[in-house]
């Protein structure tokens, strides 16, 4: 069973065309599914062993930020969104050889981001061009399709995606020498827009995947005062946070937050969910992002490390909702049944959430275990991002079941 978020019919495209670049979100998942493996288990030999294994000119922490950012999870919302805008406007979106030039273009700056920066004093440069280069061809890709269908108000969901591009250009301008604190402010803007992805999209797509597959008749409750409420107290917490720096404003915006998206996921949820992984994964992702804004309410009163409430968001939210929704769109675009998923779909969703759990709650409640919690927490990652490879690497690279020339 396909998941459609557009229902009209599709003409009918060349064969000619290999199966792995006929939409989206084909070798964008794969990619990025394998430089999440590569990227964290780098990391992984970095942090925990101490080897020297990175040439570039950044602080080893600003790296694992940056390439898990806006290396993995830009490929995910590239091969997300390009998908799901030719259902929502039934207009081809990249395919074939330009979808092979931008997927290079990606590849190249994530390549980049391994080499010996100080040998080469271009590479920089070079991976700023490619990496921004990248992010405003899918904006346009994006863009476009909306524009001829009419469907200009989709155009905040590319808005959103150009600033996340701004975000990446800010880390290029503290590795570039231009600004010092360009690398913080990137990163910063760059995890509040990703999950102003989550929130929105979320909104529009989980509560009717619950009401497909819970097994029962079931209607999600959306309640009108948290869509009211949402919007600009998210806008009001990111701002504060950006450019107010006032702690005490930012934890009780926080606070109203958690509470807010709170009330969403209690209207969501029915006891179904935990009965389809490709339906809690999603509801756990959703949690782990008001787990975020919890922590970062707590973090007035008690002593909380910055970094829990950013992994909430990151290893929890992103990490957590980006696996989920790889997987159904695999599942569903190629032609299988989301309804009734292969058997490893649900130890994928658990070693994604245990790995969330294992970056956030452990260091949070065993403290003084710290370092073997973020041990775990990565090799759970770099374990769910090899099944997931061999899960969906043999459905991504070839026809889908229901139309082969998709």
């Amino acid at each position: 069973m396909t998941v459609q978020l557009g229902t009209a019919d599709r003409p009918r495209e060349s064969r000619a065309v290999p199966a792995w670049l006929r939409l989206g979100f084909r070798p964008f998942f794969l990619s990025a599914a394998g430089f999440s493996v590569v990227a964290m288990a780098v990391w992984t030999a970095v942090w925990t062993f101490e080897r020297p294994w990175l040439a570039v000119s950044v602080p080893a922490t600003l790296w694992h930020a940056h390439v898990m950012l806006f290396g993995y999870t830009s490929a995910v919302i590239a091969g997300f969104l390009l998908t799901a805008v030719r259902n929502w406007t039934d207009l081809p979106t990249l395919r074939g050889t330009p979808l092979l030039a931008v997927w290079s273009v990606w590849l190249f700056a994530r390549i980049a981001w391994f080499l010996p920066w100080e040998a080469d004093a271009l590479l920089p440069a070079m991976a700023a061009v490619c990496d921004l280069g990248f992010g405003f061809a899918i904006c346009w890709a994006l863009a476009l399709p909306l524009v001829r269908t009419g469907q200009q108000a989709q155009l905040v969901i590319v808005a959103k995606v150009a600033v996340f591009v701004v975000a990446n250009g800010l880390c290029y301008l503290t590795v570039l020498g231009f600004w010092e604190a360009g690398f913080d402010w990137g990163i910063r803007l760059g995890v509040y827009t990703v999950i102003s992805l989550i929130l929105v999209l979320g909104r529009r797509v989980i509560p009717m995947f619950i009401a497909r597959g819970a097994g029962y008749p079931v209607q999600p409750k959306n309640y009108g005062w948290v869509d009211r409420l949402a919007l600009p107290l998210f806008l009001a917490f990111v701002l504060a946070d950006l450019f107010l720096g006032h702690p005490t404003v930012t934890a009780w915006l926080a606070g109203l937050l958690a509470i807010v998206y709170g009330c969403r996921l209690w209207g969501w949820h029915t006891p179904g969910i935990w009965r389809k992984p490709l339906l809690w994964v999603l509801y756990i992702g959703y949690s782990w992002v008001v787990a975020g804004f919890v922590l970062t309410c707590l973090g007035w009163w008690w002593p909380i490390s910055p970094y829990l409430p950013l992994h909430a968001w990151t290893a929890g939210g992103i990490g957590v909702m980006t696996i989920g929704m790889m997987t159904r769109v695999t599942l569903g675009h190629t032609g299988r049944n989301v309804l009734d998923a292969p058997s490893g779909v649900g130890p994928l969703c658990g070693l994604i959430v245990a790995s969330a759990f294992c970056r956030v709650m452990g260091p949070w409640l065993w403290p003084e275990r710290e370092a073997v919690w973020i041990v775990l927490s990565q090799i759970t990652w770099i374990l769910a991002g090899l099944l997931f490879l061999w899960i969906a690497a043999p459905l991504l690279v070839r026809p889908s079941l229901e139309s082969p020339d998709d």
